[in-house]
């Protein structure tokens, strides 16, 4: 036997008397209403009922009608007059007065009130709008969903023919775009309709993309284990496919759920998105019969399931039996179809679980819907062809969804399937109401109807399709204006919409937030949404569901909660404390769906190999090394050129650049201006915006880890991190790179990597370039080697950008400091450092560099008060030295608590017996001579015990004694690489090992010669007399295996600098320093560390006065702004040597070799 609906149809037409009763009753629930604003809403629901009674009047001579009209009219005026709205109840006795002819039968039916009627005979056509004022119908503020938008779409590029395609959405979009043709209202973007006109007439492109679709479908079918991610890209398809193709898969889901011994909520999920995305005529209604005929069946035999499994699988049906409605199936069989489903979904309402009472009541109405000819809501979306959700290069298509009509279709539900005698209520659960021990449970349940058609369902199905089309001034109208606003099921939908467009990354920023702003208006607003306690838990409970998750949006509805906090009365608040208290539902919100799985089915139909796969284990292990220490955005200029005030945010400009066409970004800054923090700072920043398999992929390489970089550096990189040669080519071709690429002056480079890596050439690597690089390393050509240009070209790059790091400001100090006080929690407080800044000279100009803010923090809470507050200007090596000997003496704490094996604690106290801190300084010391000796510099040293045993690497990592070592030394280990925590400290460390004054033979200290100040310079060397020599000590014998003597360091500028001021700091490196110059004069063994020893001395302000230096050898050596006065410099090997701005006055170079020399002022001879 068939079904028929036992209720009207929505279609009926309705008599001025039926919208008379509708009025009446809303006038007797606002009579019995507690709730004020409550009771004023069914006051305008009345006289919004009264104005279409007053519409639909076709006989104006039917005076009782008129008449129960003005009488309705008249009790409403006295209702508004006792609330105290006098205005109200005047205008509304007006138009009592305008229907009735006799002022005598209008006062006898007040009983004597003091109104008077208006004046004259009207028309009945000619009354007046029936809504209350403009305030009361939209209480939403005007910036919040103010109009329509874009609704989310994916752009997948447009492949070119027989181009491999790269995702599943890009093969929906190019046959999305052929179907779209066909139909005479669409209408393409320029470069969509360029691209379809062309394959309209490639029959061979044709047949390819839907043999792709085809073969994709074979493979889910073969696929054993149909996952929620095989589900969701399969399904997809659905809008695209033949109709052959549709029903052959449409078999496939059947199967699936009518076969499986257990209930697969993916393939359940997955077969009503598949009805959903049918193309009309693809679907009979024997089809769907069968497939809720399945489910009911599937549904009685499910038992004693958990509440959130029951939850599941009623949504699942919900969106089976939402497809069935809008697919205008009729008849089904009430014996063994409607009335088991409809039985079950009711005895959910017995259940303590909210959720699930509110989906199954959904299903039951759209189980209500569906034998219906045609839903309201169909009507409303019916379109000239069927939509393809997502497809790119759409301008137009049909007419919009009819709000207008939709409203007035939600009235006739609310009038013609209820009865006018039985109006349901608003409900009356208030938050007073739950205090007083009514359940959120309850109050959700006096809302949901079981046993008949209710207006919510229809209106909330509209909502959906205006969501859908990005109609959300539209949306926002139907919320306020909806008959069935106040009822609590439909304002829980509402929410849950709203939660799931906040949720959607895919949506914009600002509908995201106008979706939370919207939640929070409902929630604060009794007045326009009434007191639903359960609503406001259901807020609370999304809110914070959103505040859980990363971006703006969590922090923005974080703000809102906080804000939420002090809303209303002592009643809500408390309310508003035991939700967060008790902390978020486990109910989750519904967004897009899941991602693809990697490989994807497209994936594996074309033999691509896997890559997401190892691009999340990257992703993932990338962001747990990224440490939470202290970071403060960095600021930069234009240029080295560009004056300090014309600095700004350099995140925003590197975020700037990756939006441009420009290839290559070059960073600059001086040694520990965070240069490496902010990489790796920019790392995660992309990590966190990655998009998997369209998306560009942020690469961070340390380029000294790379093994020449200047040859295929992305490939080298990538095998590091575990990727294997197929993989590398996929990517090679089919992905674009972001390069983060630090520490180009460490790994002692000259070439251009961008040039020698033939990045962006036809078959190469598709990237954008950030390269960070030390100020003091470039030439005055540097740009040579980052600019990306042709061979032919001579003037700059317009791919190319540069940015130079800027010191700390004031402010940022301070931020700093406040920083590090709270992640370490050290004995001083944020004014202690700051005083001692203000109070030691030279400090503060030292902690505008990251690094050294970082030293200074450590070190300062330790210092003796008298070396605080000494009138000697704290310098970088004092900073220096007290940090590394600080790190030591912790780890020497850390190691004597920690557990460990007897051999290893017989090492640890054989060290600690000889003085744990010397030790780890002289470990130090070796390695960092051995680093430069052995390896150039090159600051990463790899150790694998079984390729390096025999090797000089052994003296720093066999034995129990240099693992502890390690341990406790400022080093830092990734697997198996080893380096120093930062480069400054390996050149700090080198710097020692050169000269350190802790060592013995240091210690005895001789008298250096004569110094006088002058105004140039820090210290002088001068003769009295024209005919006094000056004959240089050379009694000190040099030290052949002093790094001064077997490299050159002239251009290691922060090396320099630390033994500069180490030569301020201890006179008797001075004279270490010439006695390398005078042994150069005999043996030209020594010329290299003399060239490094007079480098180091006229950096530091030695001037060279009337003396004899006739035949030293300094090759190489740096004498710029230099004093050389009166020197005889006759037969000195000179070459290379750097003059430029030096003092050569009276200076003799006559027979001196000076090939390649830079001149400043040309010498005289005398």
């Amino acid at each position: 036997m068939a079904f028929r609906s036992a209720v009207p149809s929505a279609r009926r037409s309705f008599t001025s008397q039926d919208f008379l009763e509708l009025a009446n009753s809303h006038l007797e629930n606002a009579f019995n209403a507690s709730n004020p604003d409550i009771a004023l809403e069914l006051c305008r629901q009345a006289e919004n009922s009264l104005f279409k009674a007053k519409k639909t009047i076709k006989n104006v001579h039917n005076q009782s009608v008129i008449k129960g009209i003005a009488n309705a009219y008249i009790s409403l005026s006295k209702f508004l007059e006792s609330r105290g709205h006098a205005d109200g109840a005047k205008t509304t006795f007006k138009k009592a007065g305008k229907l009735c002819y006799r002022p005598s039968i209008i006062a006898q039916t007040l009983g004597g009130t003091s109104h008077s009627a208006a004046g004259g005979s009207q028309n009945v056509g000619s009354v007046e709008s029936p809504r209350l004022n403009q305030q009361q119908t939209n209480t939403i503020p005007a910036h919040i969903f103010e109009e329509n938008v874009r609704p989310p779409t994916l752009e997948p590029r447009l492949p070119g023919p027989g181009e491999r395609l790269n995702n599943t959405p890009q093969l929906v979009c190019c046959l999305g775009l052929l179907k779209m043709t066909q139909s005479p209202d669409i209408k393409l973007e320029p470069t969509a309709l360029k691209w379809t006109q062309a394959v309209e007439k490639d029959k061979d492109e044709q047949e390819r993309l839907h043999g792709i679709a085809t073969d994709v479908i074979r493979a889910y079918k073969k696929e054993k284990i149909k996952d929620a991610k095989i589900v969701a890209e399969v399904v997809c398809l659905a809008p695209v496919l033949d109709k052959d193709t549709f029903n052959d898969l449409l078999g496939e889901f059947y199967s699936g759920v009518d076969h499986s011994g257990l209930m697969k909520f993916q393939q359940l999920e997955g077969l009503a998105q598949l009805i959903q995305g049918a193309n009309q005529g693809h679907l009979s209604a024997d089809d769907l019969v069968k497939i809720l005929s399945l489910l009911s069946a599937r549904l009685m035999n499910t038992h004693q399931q958990s509440s959130q499994h029951m939850y599941q699988l009623t949504m699942a049906v919900s969106h089976v039996l939402d497809a069935m409605a809008d697919t205008e199936v009729t008849d089904l069989d009430r014996e063994k179809v409607h009335e088991p489903l409809s039985s079950y979904l009711s005895e959910l309402k017995k259940s303590s679980d909210p959720f699930l009472v509110y989906q199954a009541a959904y299903a039951y109405q759209a189980l209500m819907c569906v034998p219906d000819d045609e839903t309201i809501w169909q009507a409303a979306m019916r379109r000239t062809r069927k939509m393809i959700q997502g497809v790119s290069g759409l301008v137009s298509a049909a007419k919009a969804l009819d709000l207008d009509r939709l409203i007035e279709g939600l009235e006739n539900i609310q009038l013609g399937c209820t009865g006018v005698s039985k109006i349901p209520g608003v409900i009356k659960t208030t938050y007073d109401e739950m205090n007083r021990g009514a359940g959120f449970v309850e109050s959700i349940k006096e809302g949901l109807s079981f046993e008949r058609k209710r207006d919510w369902y229809s209106a909330l199905r509209g909502a959906d399709v205006m969501i859908q089309d990005g109609e959300l001034a539209k949306f926002r109208r139907l919320i306020c204006e909806a008959p069935c606003r106040y009822d609590p099921a439909f304002q829980w939908g509402v929410c849950q919409r709203l939660g799931e467009l906040a949720a959607n990354p895919m949506w914009d920023a600002d509908t995201r937030q106008s979706a939370i702003a919207f939640l929070g208006e409902i929630y604060k607003n009794d007045v326009a949404w009434g007191q639903q306690a359960s609503v406001g838990q259901w807020i609370l409970n999304i809110l914070m569901q959103l505040s859980m998750k990363s971006g703006e949006t969590s922090k923005y509805a974080e703000r809102l909660l906080r804000e939420l906090e002090t809303s209303g009365d002592t009643k809500k608040q408390n309310l508003y404390r035991e939700c967060r208290e008790n902390g978020p539902i486990a109910y989750p919100l519904r967004v897009a769906s899941p991602e693809f799985a990697s490989p994807s089915l497209l994936d594996r139909v074309q033999d691509r190999p896997d890559i997401e796969g190892s691009i999340r284990t990257l992703r993932k292990r990338r962001t747990m090394e990224r440490n939470n220490d202290v970071y403060i955005p960095p600021q930069a200029k234009p240029s080295l050129q560009s004056p300090d005030d014309t600095r700004f945010p350099l995140m925003g400009k590197v975020k700037e650049f990756l939006e441009s066409d420009r290839k290559v970004l070059l960073l600059l800054g001086d040694s520990g201006a965070g240069k490496s923090t902010f990489s790796r700072e920019l790392e995660a920043d992309l990590w966190r915006s990655y998009e998997s398999k369209t998306g560009r992929i942020p690469l961070h390489i340390y380029l000294p880890t790379i093994n020449k970089p200047e040859d295929d550096m992305i490939a080298k990189k990538l095998r590091k991190d575990e990727f294997n040669e197929l993989q590398i080519r996929e990517m090679r071709h089919h992905r674009r790179f972001i390069l983060i690429c630090d520490g180009y002056d460490e790994c002692q480079q000259t070439q251009n990597l961008y040039m020698s890596n033939q990045l962006n050439q036809p078959g190469e690597w598709d990237v954008q370039m950030v390269v960070f690089c030390r100020i003091e390393h470039l030439g005055s050509d540097y740009r040579d080697r980052f600019q990306p240009r042709n061979r032919n070209q001579l003037l700059d790059s317009p791919l190319f950008q540069e940015a130079v790091f800027t010191p700390f400001s004031i402010d940022q100090i301070q931020d700093y400091v406040k920083q590090y006080v709270s992640i370490h929690k050290p004995r001083w407080q944020v004014k202690d450092y700051m005083h001692t800044f203000d109070l030691t000279p030279g400090l503060k100009d030292l902690v505008k560099n990251p690094f050294l803010m970082t030293l200074s923090l450590v070190v300062l809470p330790h210092m003796e008060p008298e070396q605080r507050l000494s009138s000697e200007r704290i310098t970088r090596i004092a900073l220096y030295d007290l940090f590394v000997e600080q790190w030591l003496e912790r780890g020497k704490r850390r190691l004597a608590e920690k557990g460990m094996s007897s051999r290893a604690r017989a090492a640890f106290h054989k060290l600690a017996d000889e003085g744990f801190t010397m030790n780890g300084i002289e470990y130090l010391k070796r390695f960092a001579v051995a680093i430069y000796k052995h390896q150039g510099g090159r600051p990463v040293v790899e150790y694998s015990q079984l390729h390096d045993k025999g090797s000089w690497k052994d003296a720093f990592f066999l034995g129990e004694d240099k693992q502890l070592m390690r341990e406790a030394c400022p080093l830092s280990r990734n697997g198996d690489q080893h380096r120093f925590i930062h480069r400054s400290v390996l050149e700090y460390v080198l710097a020692r090992a050169i000269f350190d004054p802790k060592d013995r033979k240091n210690r005895a200290s001789r008298p250096a010669l004569d110094r006088q100040g002058s105004v140039s310079s820090a210290m002088s060397i001068e003769i009295r007399g024209s005919d006094e020599e000056m004959i240089i000590d050379s009694k000190q014998e040099p030290d052949p295996d002093s790094p001064l003597a077997w490299r050159s360091f002239v251009d290691d500028h922060l090396l320099l600098q630390f033994l500069e001021e180490r030569l301020r700091q201890v006179p008797t490196f001075e004279e270490q320093l010439r006695a390398y110059i005078e042994h150069s004069k005999k043996d030209k063994k020594w010329g290299t560390a003399a060239a490094n020893a007079i480098t180091i001395l006229v950096r530091a302000g030695v001037q060279f006065i009337g003396l004899d230096l006739r035949g030293i050898r300094i090759p190489g050596a740096d004498l710029s702004y230099g004093v050389f006065h009166s020197v005889r410099l006759q037969k000195a090997d000179m070459r290379e040597v750097n003059l430029r701005g030096a003092w050569l006055r009276q200076t003799d170079l006559s027979g001196a070799d000076v090939t390649g020399v830079q001149f400043g002022e040309l010498p005289r001879r005398c």
